[in-house]
């Protein structure tokens, strides 16, 4: 038999059969342990955190390189939602139908080839990998501030990075803390993890509430006119900003493999997520901006700033618990979801065998987990969050276009499939979906696109290297 040409290889897809068939594998088999609640848990615990308790003010301001929404933040969160509601379906379908690890690294392998899998599964490496360092550094910010109003002051060189404007420091300890102990957490199981976030949800969703209940007396509707100070240029950049707060719903399908019935669960935790978050975000966005004028929200920790400039100092310190709360939460599910890209990639051979290993207490797939740990530790304690969320949010946007794209080229040629959960208005929600994720992508800095790129290029040459060669279908083609 004569070796596949480039081009085939990079065309192959991956059999259904054959992906189910290693998710049951007893060697590699992850632990089925959680509950449509747990996934909602999770979701929750992803999306709200970073993006709501610090990236808002960023989002309503502006910064050096694009306009700020204003009080069209609003108008931001609900384009934001809307792109990530067309996208979730289609993930809601593939998680149902394809209940393993991997989340839109899986699905594109099995509908759009195998180069394009490796592709979208290198840049959500990119997404969660940068992801989690911009939390950690976050979470280590907020950590400070806690401290700062008990009295309590850490060494300023072992709480900021090297580097910046004011010479930085050596370590950011915190950063590199919170990331190894989170790293523990998912090494000892998954359903240990779930509960430890769905604690923080409810706590963050109480501080959240509490917000909301304080904020809303203090609204003044005057601060909203005019409602988009900067056109829709403003909105839109906001909006390709904000949707770091949207991303965490696709970890839920990430852990497709670890959930007890993913057929109905996945889209219940995916969809109930995502629509509880939707809705939170607009009353935080919309109260924010009727409390104070939008030029004055503070770009750092723009709700706690907001309650302290209105004299409820002690709100200000409820919220900054309930912050540091969820960014932990966050950080939770964002290695998660970086462990099991790892997991499902090395398992089919496009990346090195020893990540595949699993615990043989626990049913965790340790290696993958330290290796990811103590990376972005080390991250952490040395880099500065600058750009990682925009980063972070083109990759995402990439993989969900991707998803979009797939959910189509499978439904027509393999319609007979069984489909748990179908997406609705077949093709054209999908294709909706898709221009809405990459009309976003348009809004993000040239900067980004170039940083996008150059990761692109680098996993290109790494697949024609050695994945394009090490992939189980081209090692074990005759398997079943």
């Amino acid at each position: 038999m004569s070796k596949p040409s480039v081009l085939d290889c990079m065309r192959r897809v991956k059999p259904l059969h054959r992906i189910l068939a290693d998710a049951e594998n007893p060697q590699h088999k992850l632990k089925r342990t959680l509950t449509a609640v747990d996934l909602t848990a999770l979701g929750v615990g992803a999306i709200i955190g970073t993006g709501i308790f610090v990236l808002i003010g960023t989002a309503i301001v502006g910064d050096t390189v694009r306009l700020g929404a204003g009080p069209g933040i609003t108008l931001s969160f609900l384009l934001s939602g809307f792109a990530c509601v067309l996208a979730a379906l289609c993930y809601a379908e593939f998680a149902a139908m394809i209940p393993v690890a991997g989340s839109a690294y899986i699905y594109s392998y099995a509908t759009l080839g195998e180069f394009i899998a490796w592709i979208t599964g290198w840049n959500l490496i990119l997404e969660y990998g940068v992801a989690s360092v911009a939390v950690a550094i976050g979470w280590s910010g907020y950590f400070n501030k806690l401290l700062q109003l008990a009295g309590l002051h850490l060494p300023y060189w072992a709480t900021h990075a090297p580097g910046g404007p004011d010479g930085g420091g050596l370590v950011n300890l915190p950063a590199v803390i919170i990331v190894l102990l989170c790293t523990w957490i998912l090494v000892v199981g998954i359903k240990e993890s779930a509960r430890m976030t769905t604690v923080i949800v409810v706590l963050k969703l109480a501080v959240i509430g509490f917000f909301i209940a304080v904020g809303a007396d203090q609204v003044k509707p005057e601060n909203w006119t005019p409602y988009m100070p900067n056109g829709f240029a403003g909105v839109g950049a906001a909006a390709a900003i904000v949707f770091f707060a949207y991303i965490g719903f696709d970890a839920v399908s990430t852990t497709a493999e670890e959930a007890k019935n993913p057929q109905r669960d996945i889209p219940i935790g995916i969809i109930g997520s995502l629509a509880v978050c939707t809705l939170l975000y607009l009353l935080v966005a919309g109260i924010l901006t009727g409390m104070i004028p939008w030029q004055q929200i503070d770009v750092n920790a723009p709700i706690a700033t907001a309650l302290q400039q209105l004299g409820f100092k002690w709100g200000a310190l409820i919220v900054s618990v309930g912050a540091l709360a969820g960014i932990t939460s966050v950080l939770v599910v964002m290695l998660m979801g970086q462990v099991r890209i790892f997991f499902a990639m090395s398992r089919d051979g496009l990346l090195g065998p020893w990540l595949v290993g699993v615990h043989p207490k626990y049913r965790t797939p340790h290696h993958a987990t330290w290796m990811t740990g103590i990376f972005v530790a080390l991250l952490a304690g040395i880099l500065n969050i600058g750009a990682a969320a925009d980063v972070a949010n083109i990759g995402t946007l990439f993989a969900f276009v991707l998803v979009c794209i797939g959910v189509v080229v499978l439904r027509y040629a393999k319609p007979d499939e069984k489909r748990p959960f179908r997406t609705p208005l077949m093709p054209w929600l999908p294709i909706a979906g898709a221009l809405a994720c990459f009309a976003l992508m348009t809004f993000l800095p040239l900067v980004t696109w170039i940083r996008f790129i150059g990761w692109t290029v680098i996993g290109v040459v790494v697949y024609l290297v050695y994945s394009m060669h090490r992939s189980r279908l081209n090692t074990e083609p005759s398997l079943p």
